[in-house]
């Protein structure tokens, strides 16, 4: 049953562990993901690039089979003044709150794209992954001078067939169940929030390239509805987070554990971008303004020491616990026996 893109990239299971920028994907995760037949994949968007060759370095020491590295394909912004102090001052007593100084503009907002890329050639995993935006000819050039495998995000059909004009050699499908932040980068975020299964269908059904489904997966017989409806694998991030190699806090972890289904929403609140997560106090406070607030990667950084100082001191209401639809049904297991459960239960699917 292994499809084409699993006996490429070598898997003995069609997974892929999802790449969850914040923590989450931490080197023994990764490692060990791919040690029990899936694909690991390290979120490398936050990273500054001696830190995503380091963390590269340290996958490699745990394993020697293949891995990917994602990261956001984003120019450095350059927000209005005005639209910064009006963020600045919707944080300002939410920061009194917490006992913190008054929010301040950063001295940056991202890691510099240019810069993450050419780490990520120097890092040379077998694939890599981009979100937020397309590749332009000469950056896909040299990733397939490198030898590295390239997965492009699509959340809609348009951004499905881009991927496959330019060249890349699959398409990550992002339903709307998915955790985290929304790829979409052709038309309204809001616009491309079809169901995984339905837009894994017309992806497969419509361009040429290898489709990967995610959104929502969370046991085996999840990932053999998404490989009837086309994939040929199966990307899960939630299923990962409460693992005990995952990096994400204890709180987080206990958060996740207590979820309730339809516990989540997407919200703008916290990064200026769409992204799933659990209902909290912040997001209700937000709500009214979260269309406003500065695009990502600009809102992101300006919530980022009051969700440090929630995090510090314990306060689930003023963090971004982000996580899939489907939460309510995670486990608690080590990263490689996850895998193995997953693939025995995948197989009992067809059975």
């Amino acid at each position: 049953m292994a499809s084409a893109l699993c006996r490429r990239w070598q898997l003995h299971t069609p997974l892929i562990q999802a790449p969850m920028a914040g923590g989450a994907t931490t080197p023994p995760l990764v490692a060990a993901v791919s040690q029990a037949g899936g694909l690991g994949f390290l979120a490398a968007a936050l990273l500054p690039p001696e830190r995503l060759l380091s963390e590269a370095a340290a996958v490699r020491r745990l394993t020697d089979k293949p891995f990917g590295i994602n990261l956001f394909v984003q120019d450095d912004p350059a927000p209005s003044r005005e639209v910064l102090q009006q963020a600045l001052e919707w944080l300002a007593p939410l920061h009194r709150e917490l006992g913190l100084p008054a929010p301040a503009i950063p001295e940056r907002f991202c890691e510099p794209f240019a810069r993450q890329f050419e780490a990520l050639l120097e890092a040379k995993p077998a694939v890599a992954s981009f979100t937020f935006g397309i590749l332009n000819r000469n950056q896909l050039k040299l990733l397939k001078q490198a030898k590295i495998e390239v997965i492009g995000t699509a959340t809609n059909m348009a951004e499905g067939l881009a991927w496959a004009e330019l060249g890349a050699d699959a398409i990550c499908a992002q339903g709307r169940e998915a955790g985290g932040h929304r790829g979409t980068f052709i038309g309204r975020p809001q616009d491309s929030l079809r169901p995984t299964l339905s837009l894994v269908y017309e992806l497969a059904q419509n361009q040429p390239l290898p489709v990967i489904a995610a959104g929502g997966l969370m046991h085996g017989r999840d990932i053999a509805a998404a490989m009837r409806h086309g994939a040929q694998a199966c990307q899960l991030g939630t299923a990962f987070l409460r693992c005990p190699e995952s990096g994400i806090s204890a709180l987080w972890k206990s958060e996740l554990a207590k979820a309730a289904p339809g516990g989540t929403r997407l919200t703008r609140a916290f990064s200026g971008r769409p992204a799933r997560g659990l209902n909290n106090r912040y997001m209700e406070l937000m709500a009214d303004k979260e269309e406003l607030v500065p695009a990502y990667p600009v809102m992101n950084a300006l919530t980022g020491p009051l969700r440090a100082a929630a995090a510090k001191a314990g306060l689930r209401d003023f963090l971004s616990l982000w996580a899939g639809e489907n939460v309510a049904a995670g486990r608690e297991l080590p990263a490689g026996q996850l895998v193995a459960t997953l693939h025995e239960e995948w197989l009992a699917a067809y059975r």
